[in-house]
């Protein structure tokens, strides 16, 4: 009856850029003290969802219109670095553990919407 839903694709999907996201980083802090290392960095999950899935055409099935609801990201180095260090090194510790709080927000965001849509599920269907 009900095939894939999307704010569950949209939860998953908000919870694997925050991963991919968590994992550049670590890369960064793991290379904070590496010479001529550029911090790297993704796109923000809503950038990364609207130029994937923002088409004028709505899919109404997940094989409809080669619909892949997946948001994919890629790392690339950061576009804002700030000040680096004398040696070449873009890291800033400070940026990095911001951003990691952010990050996980992210995460709990995505964990609560597929919390609350499972549950708005579960009552609809008499179990809740």
């Amino acid at each position: 009856m009900f095939g894939k839903l999307d704010i569950f694709q949209m939860a998953q999907s908000m919870a694997s850029h925050a991963a991919f996201r968590q994992t550049a980083i670590n890369q960064n802090i793991a290379n904070a003290d590496t010479p001529g290392y550029k911090a790297l960095d993704t796109a923000s999950f809503a950038q990364t969802y609207e130029t994937q899935t923002g088409s004028p055409m709505h899919a109404t099935r997940s094989g409809h219109l080669g619909f892949d609801a997946t948001v994919r990201s890629e790392m690339a180095e950061r576009s804002d670095p700030g000040v680096g260090s004398p040696n070449g090194n873009t890291v800033s510790i400070e940026d990095e553990m911001v951003t990691g709080v952010e990050v996980k927000r992210q995460h709990d965001l995505a964990l609560a919407i597929y919390k609350s849509s499972l549950n708005i599920m579960r009552s609809s269907l008499g179990r809740g």
